[in-house]
């Protein structure tokens, strides 16, 4: 029998000052079997950074066709593909012939390899690549619960996370950029 995903619900308080986007969001997540708390954290962290209303999570690890997020408009038109991890690059080329706009998010201590290998593959493909710290991961991952309040406040490339367990902050580097 195969083990069933974890379910987390969070009540999300949402602050991006850079973009003037402020919401207060209830998400339910399912953790896959095979999925760390520390990825789970980073697609929790990538919808704040991109955050709005045809947002979406998808199938993600269950279904390898999807992204961990993504949007549409209204008409099915796949608006934004959202990754977290270190994608292939061929599923990097999938994903900006099939988006209006893509991005990654790179968490892991693996990263900086994965760039350097992808980095020539992907400079003439009209795409976002940001890395998180891994530590500043692994201490956001630290603060999950099953059932949490969530305040993220987004602003100069750093979150700014508060739980009942405790705060942290998270910054990203830009490694490259279509904006």
């Amino acid at each position: 029998m195969a083990i069933k995903p974890t379910i987390y619900k969070l009540k999300l308080e949402l602050s991006d000052t850079d973009r003037n986007y402020y919401d207060s969001l209830n998400l339910t997540l399912a953790l896959h079997p095979s999925e760390t708390l520390q990825r789970m954290m980073v697609r929790v962290l990538a919808y704040c950074i991109n955050a709005e209303p045809t947002l979406q999570f998808t199938r993600g690890l269950s279904d390898s066709d999807e992204p961990a997020i993504w949007s549409h408009s209204l008409d099915g038109q796949l608006l934004h593909w959202i990754d977290v991890g270190e994608p292939s690059s061929g599923r990097i080329k999938k994903a900006t012939r099939q988006s209006v706009k893509t991005s990654i998010y790179s968490f892991n201590s693996r990263s900086e390899t994965w760039w350097s290998q992808q980095r020539i593959a992907c400079e003439k493909l009209k795409l976002s690549v940001f890395r998180f710290s891994p530590d500043q991961i692994e201490t956001l991952a630290l603060l999950c619960q099953r059932t949490m309040n969530l305040a993220v406040m987004i602003s100069d490339q750093s979150a700014y996370i508060a739980t009942e367990l405790g705060e942290c902050e998270v910054s990203w580097i830009t490694l490259q950029g279509t904006d």
